[in-house]
């Protein structure tokens, strides 16, 4: 009779392939196996002035990333952050027609983006209302709002020093400045979620809020500031995006909402709340930028890409539960079922779809450019 391997053994094993199975390795894999098939689809991927256009394009997404990693870690969600980014940007813009120093504007712009936060804040802690009902109410108030400022005008005309925060690189190089203030705030946030008691009351609420309360966690102060934070870091992603624009329009950041989601969660924050990594947030902003660039460059129209990255998001959620199944080594067939086997198939199944569709998305925009120049 085979002996069966020591519980040491056991244990080390099945550490050994949780390791493997992170999430955040399978997005470096991930992130890597992209960059090689970009620059093998077009040689213009890896020049430096593509890639800073390209990394600008994703730099406001990500600023509005980083309070919503603590969002949904809090078992929360905020439906109300590109809003909340365009009627701060709509307030920015409209002081400044009316003759208000830039930096001031700023300032009031920061200072609504924490104020639409605490409002969120409130009726989700104190009133007791849901994340979901509540921020998608604000997700109509605050654009009305951004309207009922600037109506169908824009604002325009803003002064060098301004665009730079958007528009600007750092000395001589082609990095732009507002990569260097996301990576800043990146590990700002990413300190305080993973090395604070801010950071542990966050994973806490998100696990078992009712037990948190209970351990003397203040749980709804926490969740307050979590939301000032989220409309904090929108109203600065709407700065940033009108710097770069050179202009502001109401419908600024339109439908940016739920690629901030799709960025949070591809990256390994549950949706559940209570687990997640800042560098996995990070990571998934990074592939979204690069799978886009790529398809980009192919001429792929932006609706497939919504498709594909819609795709990408439905693999991340089913993944991990795969993935968690088969990181239970020990005992992992008595757990077998037949539910098992459907989920499995299913990811099979997603991914076939997903190169199929992929590869289908660039034959088709080949045969738009072949008629394209054949036209012309």
């Amino acid at each position: 009779m085979t002996a069966s391997a020591p519980p040491a053994t056991q244990n080390q094993m099945a550490l050994s392939i949780r390791a493997v199975l992170r999430w955040e390795l399978l997005l470096i894999v991930l992130v890597i196996a992209v960059t090689y098939i970009n620059s093998r689809l077009s040689p213009y991927f890896l020049e430096g002035r593509n890639l800073s256009r390209a990394a600008r394009d994703f730099m406001e997404l990500g600023i509005m990333m980083l309070p919503m990693v603590y969002v949904i870690i809090t078992g929360n969600i905020d439906l109300s952050v590109a809003s909340t980014m365009g009627m701060c940007a709509s307030l920015m813009g409209l002081l400044f027609m009316n003759g208000t120093n830039i930096w001031v504007a700023v300032a009031a712009a920061l200072l609504l983006g924490a104020l639409a936060g605490l409002l969120n804040g409130l009726l989700i802690a104190k009133v007791k209302l849901p994340a979901l009902v509540v921020t998608l109410g604000t997700f109509a108030f605050y654009r009305g709002m951004a309207y009922a400022m600037l109506g169908d005008q824009a604002a325009r005309g803003y002064p060098a020093s301004f665009n730079y925060l958007g528009q600007g690189s750092l000395g001589a190089t082609r990095i732009p400045f507002s990569l260097l203030l996301l990576l800043v705030l990146a590990i700002i946030f990413g300190f305080v979620l993973h090395k604070t008691t801010f950071g542990r009351y966050l994973f806490a609420i998100g696990n078992n809020e009712q037990a948190a309360r209970y351990s003397g966690v203040p749980v709804d102060r926490i969740k307050i500031i979590v939301f000032m934070l989220s409309g904090l870091m929108s109203a600065l992603a709407g700065i940033v995006l009108a710097a770069r624009f050179g202009s502001t329009r109401p419908d600024i950041g339109t439908g940016l909402e739920l690629a901030v989601i799709t960025a949070t969660v591809l990256g390994g924050i549950s949706i559940f709340g209570g687990t997640g990594t800042m560098i996995g947030a990070m990571l998934s902003l990074l592939l979204i930028g690069l799978v886009r660039t790529g398809m980009s460059l192919k001429t792929i129209q932006g609706q497939v890409q919504d498709i594909v990255i819609g795709l990408l998001l439905i693999l991340s959620v089913m993944l991990p539960s795969i993935g968690r199944a088969f990181a239970n080594w020990r005992g992992w067939s008595q757990h077998f079922s037949v539910a098992g086997a459907v989920r499995v198939l299913l990811v099979i199944v997603g991914i076939a779809l997903f190169v199929v569709f992929f590869l289908w998305s660039r034959s088709v925009a080949g045969v738009s450019e072949i008629a394209v120049h054949g036209f012309l």
